[in-house]
């Protein structure tokens, strides 16, 4: 069955959108500590600085993010994602050399955790040490292994977070892995669950992105899970959710954009691309006041591509606002 070579860009991408219910699902002694009232700050350039190594394509997803602890001093907070199905060598040693430059960037420890998405049961590293004439490290972090959820099913099914959807969605991918027709089932049973636990449409899209993505079908498969996707839409009749037809119509668009900017960017016409991206977004948040013109105007085709994909999570102007926060230099 086909798979996928960047499955970190979906791990990332849903804890971006859902960092604080991550840290809930997965860390909840620590998302305790957190003052949520204070939003989390992605510091994707430090950590970019830190570690450049993540840039070269490795199966992991590390987010260093700042939040406020409820005593008002701020946290640093590196939370990586073992996607690959081996186990590394090398890991634990990893994430205390992220940690060692964290502390010597800021001057402040990082809380470090981890998220182990592997298939291999017996590998659970959560430690760093060594001993050599009289001098001792011990550098301890924590864990999550996704394969303990295996036999929590009935409890997932039953949790409104919705890292219990993505937890569900990763491990019947890996157990359906040689099975594309059962891999089919079970990914409209989890579609399914989306509608019927009363999701929002902004949540469903956002969810349903994941399920697609790391739940891949091979292709005469594709056409039959489309098909009883879109006779249950139309037999539930949910308003405020997008139609199959919305999201392979916007899918195609946002193709269309990535190639139009690669092309432009090959022929020197930058500002086709830009016009395409302004066309959608304000399908997507209605009309764009003059600021966020002059803003979008300013950015360079990697910002504009990195746009063009981003842009199918946003449903308000506040949203598109975020994002430029974020990534306009």
């Amino acid at each position: 069955m086909a798979s996928r070579t960047d499955q970190d860009s979906p791990w990332k991408e849903i804890l971006r959108q859902y960092f604080p219910e991550a840290i809930a699902f997965f860390f909840p002694a620590l998302h305790r500590a957190i003052d949520w009232k204070k939003p989390p700050e992605f510091l994707d350039k430090e950590f970019q600085q830190i570690a450049p190594d993540t840039e070269t394509g490795k199966h992991y997803a590390d987010l260093l993010v700042k939040v406020w602890r409820k005593r008002g001093k701020e946290l640093f907070l590196l939370l990586h994602v073992e996607v690959q199905a081996k186990p590394e060598a090398d890991f634990a040693e990893r994430m205390f050399v992220y940690a060692l430059r964290i502390f010597d960037r800021f001057r402040q420890p990082a809380v470090s955790v981890a998220i182990l998405c592997d298939s291999n049961a017996a590998w659970r590293p959560n430690r760093y040490e060594f001993s050599y004439h009289g001098t001792h490290l011990s550098f301890q972090f924590d864990t999550v292994k996704l394969l303990d959820y295996q036999g929590q099913w009935e409890s997932l099914a039953a949790n409104r977070n919705p890292f219990a959807t993505v937890v569900m969605a990763h491990l019947k991918a890996q157990e359906t892995k040689r099975r594309p027709t059962n891999r089919k089932e079970w990914k409209l049973s989890l579609i399914r669950r989306l509608y019927e636990a009363g999701y929002s449409r902004r949540d469903v899209l956002h969810l349903f992105k994941f399920i697609d993505w790391v739940m891949i079908l091979p292709e005469g498969l594709k056409q039959a899970f489309w098909l009883e996707l879109k006779a249950y839409e139309e037999e539930r009749k949910v308003p405020y959710i997008t139609s199959v037809e919305e999201i392979g119509f916007e899918r195609g668009i946002q193709q269309g954009i990535q190639q139009g900017i690669q092309q432009g960017r090959q022929e020197g016409r930058q500002e086709e691309g830009r016009s395409l991206v302004i066309l959608l977004l304000e399908q997507r948040v209605g009309q764009l006041p003059d600021g966020l013109r002059d803003r979008l105007s300013q950015l360079n085709l990697a910002q504009i591509e990195a746009l063009a994909i981003a842009l199918l999570n946003f449903s308000t102007l506040a949203e598109l606002e975020v994002w430029l926060e974020h990534h306009q230099t």
